[in-house]
């Protein structure tokens, strides 16, 4: 009826005479990791490679009006009013894109009536470009439409990242410099009263 304990006998002599432990790989938890799929948390924290992510794919069929931002891919093959920033943009054939476009790299097959910043940038035969190219790296294929000026840049993402367009980072700078001109007066007008 009762046995006895292995608690209280001395370490196994013998590889057969071990205890038996509850293993890691039979607990629920624990079978992502023993299979080499860690939970996308776990891997942020634990510096392991990310799985690659399916690019974001905007279908023909779409018409957008507004900015799109994004740290991953993005396919466009619809009509986009708007500025588009991402990791990897390919422009469709059938897509137009009114706005600047933003992203590490970019591969336009259809149309962009905007500013073109890029570290590489790929213009395909049948591209249609009506606007300034800045970028570190270009490609034109024989065959595509340009119209604009292109900028070679080694950081032509610099003036990007700061805000949507170039507008808006001029904007605030007025009245920062507003600020400390009437400051100086308030005090000097409070000083003598």
């Amino acid at each position: 009826m009762f046995s006895k304990s292995r608690i209280n006998e001395p370490g196994p002599k013998t590889a057969g005479d071990q205890p038996e432990r509850p293993k890691m790989a039979d607990s629920p938890v624990a079978r992502p990791a023993a299979a080499g799929m860690m939970p996308s948390s776990a891997q942020d924290g634990a510096g392991a490679p990310r799985a690659k992510v399916a690019p974001s794919v905007l279908s023909s069929d779409l018409v957008i009006t507004g900015n799109l931002r994004t740290t991953g891919d993005i396919q466009v093959d619809c009509q986009v009013e708007g500025d588009i920033r991402a990791h990897l943009l390919t422009v469709g054939e059938s897509a137009t894109i009114k706005g600047e476009v933003v992203a590490d790299d970019v591969i336009v097959n259809g149309r962009v009536i905007g500013k073109v910043r890029g570290l590489k940038v790929r213009l395909t035969s049948s591209a249609q470009v009506e606007g300034d190219i800045i970028h570190k790296t270009i490609a034109i294929e024989s065959g595509a439409h340009f119209e604009g000026s292109v900028q070679r840049q080694d950081d032509p993402l610099g003036g990007a990242k700061a805000g949507v367009s170039s507008r808006p980072v001029a904007a605030p700078a007025r009245p920062v410099a507003a600020k400390p001109s009437s400051a100086p007066q308030a005090k000097a007008a409070g000083d003598n009263g």
